[in-house]
């Protein structure tokens, strides 16, 4: 069976690019994330890695949809290769069922860790030289009149701290950060 596997960073981005070639290949089934690549915690990653089975082939436009650290890759595709699936990624021309195409997967995942590291020193250099001309205040704090009341119903076990972000319309990092800072303070 033929398996896509189409990722975007933010709900700002669109599939179809990715989606038409999947269909240009005869795909039959295929798997969309919203999410960063910077790591395999995924979950729509996650349930195509339960769902292959031996005989498949996993299809990717391009390997930074599937993974963004060579790490990362070669252990996804390592992975299929121990459950008998195939990788290729349609832009390197990667074929995973060759000696050459598996040098080339390890080539052209350093090239993708490359390429996040470059992304990530350039957005702080900016964010630097926009700190120093006073343009960048960094992200808006989320603030919640609420968060008093809230913390205390969870810090009694009246409600879950999924409850409490809820409540709050925080994530979990904003939430136990805020948590932090409330308990420090």
């Amino acid at each position: 069976m033929k398996i896509g596997y189409v990722r975007i960073s933010s709900a700002g981005q669109n599939t179809a690019r990715q989606e038409v070639l999947m269909q240009e290949l005869g795909v039959e089934r295929v798997f969309i994330d919203i999410a960063s690549g910077k790591n395999a915690d995924r979950p729509q990653l996650q349930e195509l890695l339960e769902f292959v089975r031996e005989g498949d082939a996993v299809i990717v436009s391009d390997i930074s949809r599937f993974a963004r650290n060579t790490r990362d890759l070669l252990d996804l595709v390592e992975r299929l290769t121990a459950k008998g699936v195939d990788f290729v990624s349609k832009k390197e021309c990667i074929d995973t069922t060759t000696p050459t195409g598996k040098f080339m997967l390890t080539v052209f995942g350093a090239v993708a860790t490359l390429e996040r590291e470059s992304i990530l020193s350039r957005q702080a250099e900016g964010i630097a030289v926009a700190k120093a001309q006073g343009k960048y205040t960094g992200r808006r704090k989320i603030e919640s009149a609420d968060f008093g009341t809230v913390y205390a119903q969870w810090a009694a076990k009246h409600i879950t701290a999924t409850k409490a972000m809820e409540l709050l319309g925080m994530k979990p990092n904003t939430f136990y950060r805020r948590v932090r800072e409330f308990q420090a303070a």
